[in-house]
């Protein structure tokens, strides 16, 4: 009986050592992905969380100073309030237009007609160039005071606008930008369209349904999952922005488009204040943390998933 028991115990001993090697075998292979996890991402999130709370430099050593950059931030920086504030007002902008024009344009091109795959690709090549700088350089010569946009409308009698000059249309310039950089959404709303089950629409013709009831008592249903997770990808897309305003109007005219993006650049890479642009760096990261929660609470009352209450 001993024997036996032994025996066992040096097979599962050998078993342990076997599976110990495919471990470290799969570790090698993890290693690249590891490294990447914890050298560019976890090191440099945990090591600005730090820096949020020192006084610290470029070149300089960090020094301990607690919660003053936050409360610097909230207390006497004009500037974050206005950042914030356009922020918020490009994000609310952009992403609603930004989402019902990609499910519109999907909603057209869902159809089995001549050439359909040309002008699906057509309308996606925005979003393969519009988040260059070099598109965004052209989108400013676009709107430049003798840009192509007012050539065009003195062409038909119309007098030159101020794209770029006015703070109340210059938002809307780089908004104008961000919205037409619907192609992955698009795609994404395609695909989910191709999902939809063609026996739910032939139930509702045979109920004599118009194409307005199949739209709101079908197909936007069955499309929320991916309506929801385009609305959160698009929102913190948005909260992030940088390139178009910095491109296009460079944060003015009277800093009417000097978004967070811009504002956490400047306090980093032109002042070098490191340590209070990690502090900016940390709250941004706080709101869209926010602002994605309130879409994960509201999800229930829109969201429906076709598993719900299978059993």
């Amino acid at each position: 009986m001993k024997k036996k028991e032994a025996s066992a115990v040096k097979v599962q001993t050998t078993r342990i050592r076997k599976y110990k090697k495919r471990d470290y075998q799969a570790f090698l292979y993890m290693l690249p992905w590891l490294i990447g996890l914890f050298g560019l991402q976890l090191y440099p999130l945990l090591r600005s969380l730090y820096q949020s709370f020192t006084e610290f430099t470029v070149g300089g050593t960090a020094k301990w100073i607690g919660i003053d950059n936050y409360v610097r931030l909230f207390t006497k920086d004009r500037e974050f309030w206005n950042s914030l504030t356009v922020t918020l007002k490009y994000t609310f902008i952009t992403v609603p237009l930004k989402v019902t024009l990609a499910l519109m344009v999907a909603l057209f091109l869902n159809r089995s007609i001549k050439g359909i795959n040309l002008i699906r690709t057509i309308y996606y090549i925005p979003s393969l160039f519009g988040g260059s700088i070099a598109i965004s350089i052209l989108w400013r010569l676009l709107f430049l005071e003798n840009g192509t946009i007012n050539s065009y409308l003195q062409a038909f009698g119309l007098n030159k606008v101020a794209w770029l000059g006015d703070p109340k249309v210059a938002l809307g310039v780089i908004c104008a930008l961000e919205i037409w950089m619907f192609g992955s959404s698009m795609i994404m709303f395609l695909a989910a369209l191709k999902n939809v089950p063609r026996s739910y629409y032939e139930a509702a013709d045979l109920d004599g349904a118009n194409a307005f009831q199949k739209f709101f008592r079908i197909t936007l249903p069955q499309i929320t999952p991916i309506l929801f997770f385009t609305l959160i990808n698009q929102t913190i897309q948005a909260m992030q922005n940088y390139t178009s305003a910095a491109i296009v109007t460079g944060g003015g005219p009277l800093k009417a488009t000097d978004v967070l993006g811009m504002k956490l650049y400047r306090e980093g890479f032109t002042y070098f204040r490191m340590g209070y642009a990690s502090a900016l760096a940390w709250v941004v990261f706080v709101i869209i943390v926010v602002l994605t929660l309130a879409l994960f609470r509201s999800s229930s009352a829109w969201v429906f998933y076709n598993d719900e209450g299978d059993s």
